[in-house]
C-alpha cells in the first residue's frame, strides 16, 4: 500500500482553494476572501486550520448540494486536471500502479473536491476532510470531525486498514504529513517539484 498527499504533491497548489476560485470567478472569490478576514484574522489566534476551513467552506459552498458539487466537482477535475498535476508525481504514481500496489490519496481537501481526480488516477481509497451536509444533503459550512492533517491523517489510514497497517512508501510535502511519512518504510517528502 502506498499512500499520497494531494495538495504540493500530485499537485502544485491548494486544489480547494483553485475549485473556489474557479467556481466564484474573480471578483465573487474577491469579495468572499474580504469576508474572510476576521476568520484569517482569528486563525492568528488559535492556528487551527479545521474551523479556517469550515469558514471558507461556509462562505464559499454553504447551502450547495451535494449533487451540484459533485458535478462542479467532475467539471473542473476535468477542465483543470492537467494544469494542476505534477508530471513527475503522476510518474511516481502511474509506477507504483503498474506494480500493483494499493494506491490511497490522504488529504486535508475536502473530499468531494478530490474525488473526481482520484477516480480518474484510479485510486483504490480517497481519505480527506469531510464536509457536513444537511438532511436536505445541502452543505452547511462546518466539517465532520477534524481536518485531515497531521496525526489525522494516520488515524484514518487505521480506522481503513487496521491499527497494524504499514506504508510500504508515503509521499507528502508538509509538516501535515509528517506522522503518515512515519508508517512508511520509503518516506518521501519534497521530493517531486515538476510543473504542468
Amino acid at each position: 500500500m502506498v499512500a499520497f498527499d494531494f495538495d504540493g504533491t500530485l499537485t502544485h497548489r491548494d486544489s480547494f482553494a483553485a475549485f473556489l476560485a474557479w467556481r466564484s470567478g474573480p471578483a465573487r472569490f474577491a469579495l468572499s476572501l474580504l469576508r474572510l478576514i476576521p476568520a484569517a484574522l482569528a486563525y492568528l489566534g488559535h492556528r487551527d486550520r479545521g474551523r479556517l476551513k469550515a469558514a471558507a467552506a461556509g462562505e464559499f459552498l454553504k447551502g450547495v448540494s451535494r449533487a451540484e458539487l459533485d458535478v462542479e466537482a467532475q467539471r473542473f477535475a476535468t477542465e483543470r486536471a492537467r494544469r494542476l498535476f505534477r508530471p513527475d508525481a503522476i510518474h511516481v504514481w502511474r509506477r507504483w500502479q503498474a506494480d500493483g500496489a494499493r494506491l490511497v490519496i490522504v488529504t486535508a481537501s475536502p473530499e468531494p473536491i478530490v474525488a473526481p481526480f482520484a477516480r480518474g488516477l484510479g485510486a483504490d481509497l480517497l481519505i480527506g476532510t469531510r464536509l457536513v451536509f444537511d438532511e436536505e444533503e445541502r452543505v452547511t459550512g462546518a466539517l465532520e470531525g477534524v481536518n485531515c492533517r497531521g496525526q489525522e491523517k494516520v488515524e484514518r489510514l487505521k480506522a481503513a486498514f487496521g491499527d497494524d497497517m504499514r506504508l510500504e512508501a508515503a509521499y507528502g510535502d508538509s509538516e501535515g504529513d509528517t506522522e503518515m511519512l512515519a508508517l512508511a518504510d520509503e518516506p518521501g517528502f519534497k521530493v517531486f517539484g515538476g510543473r504542468p
